[in-house]
């Protein structure tokens, strides 16, 4: 079901980002604002009607943006990347920039800039530009949805965080055999920054001698994998786990957004994300699960219902991949994500 042109027409997208962007990107120091994100999923599947209901009940969850701390500049830009006191100072940077320039040239000179540290705020800020473009590439590009993504990619370059250096392990043959072969961390008793830090070796996939034409399909190959995956393995953290899929999504729909020479490049930072995510998170063993008869729609109907957050974006992402071991996974997210986690 795809009917943000319709729904659009109502200016609801843009009303509710207005209302968002005087919030800054996280709360408490560090959890994820996941409200422009939800509200451009609910948009887009047909649920509109209910994005103003979604936001009161969400706004709880909202912080201001914080004060401002020095600006950033072309000039120091590097000392400033992976600083979170300048989520601020980044989000106005590229409001500037995007006002000056084209969306996609902001966008094209900063994504290389920026994949290395895509596990930054435990993949949030990636998820958030991903579906910012996915807005721009589809509707008209009005002045929230440019900001949108200027707020999403200040987010990113303040808590730009590269992975740990990891050893290399054999090579797997399909992104399913990859995510199996993931060693988990040996502790999993504290917060996703703790456990990022354990990461000494991944298995090798998916980003040797690609062309352009055979990243898209592996990122596709890479999405469908963490999403299927995710109906027998997200028992082990069904909010974080979430992410093994929504973040290399992220990357797949920014994808056509980018010239074509940053297309090899961005699979292999979407499989260390997924297979970050993995490692953090992965249960001692899988768990069973049921396909359904429910279609898409009400399937996404079932995951706005439920309200959560990261259970609409998985939906929305399961229902990108749209078999039905997918449609199964996003029920198993609703079951398992109590309406209160996100």
């Amino acid at each position: 079901m795809d009917d943000i042109d319709t729904a659009d027409r109502t200016g609801v997208l843009d009303e509710a980002l207005e209302r968002l962007h005087t919030s800054g990107p996280e709360r408490e120091g560090w959890l994820s604002n996941h409200a422009p994100m939800a509200v451009e999923a609910l948009v887009r599947h047909g649920h509109a009607a209910s994005v103003h209901r979604w936001i009161d009940a969400y706004r709880a969850k909202l912080e201001d943006l914080p004060a401002p701390y020095a600006r950033v500049t072309p000039e120091n830009w590097r000392e400033a990347l992976g600083d979170p006191a300048r989520i601020t100072d980044w989000a106005r940077y590229f409001e500037r920039e995007t006002a000056e320039r084209p969306w996609r040239d902001v966008l094209a000179e900063w994504w290389p800039r920026l994949l290395p540290g895509i596990a930054g705020g435990a993949t949030h800020p990636v998820i958030r530009v991903g579906h910012a473009v996915r807005t721009l590439l589809t509707t008209e590009e009005t002045a929230p949805r440019v900001t949108e993504l200027a707020h999403a990619l200040g987010y990113w370059a303040a808590r730009h965080q590269p992975l740990p250096p990891v050893t290399a392990l054999h090579a797997a043959p399909t992104a399913a055999a990859a995510l199996e072969a993931v060693p988990a961390v040996p502790d999993q008793s504290a917060g996703i920054r703790h456990r990022l830090a354990q990461l000494t070796a991944l298995p090798r996939w998916g980003a040797d001698g690609v062309d352009p034409d055979t990243a898209r399909v592996r990122l596709t190959e890479l999405v469908t994998a963490a999403t299927h995956r995710y109906a027998t393995h997200a028992h082990g953290e069904p909010v974080m786990l979430v992410h093994a899929a929504t973040a290399p999504n992220a990357v797949l729909r920014t994808l056509p957004a980018l010239p074509r020479e940053l297309w090899a490049p961005s699979v292999g930072a979407a499989w260390a994300a997924s297979a970050a995510v993995t490692a953090a998170y992965t249960p001692a063993g899988p768990m069973s699960y049921e396909t359904g008869a429910l279609t898409a729609e009400e399937v996404f109907g079932r995951a706005a219902a439920h309200g959560d957050d990261h259970a609409i974006k998985f939906a929305d992402t399961a229902l990108d991949v749209g078999d039905p071991v997918a449609l199964a996974a996003a029920v198993r997210a609703v079951e398992l994500i109590d309406p209160s986690d996100g």
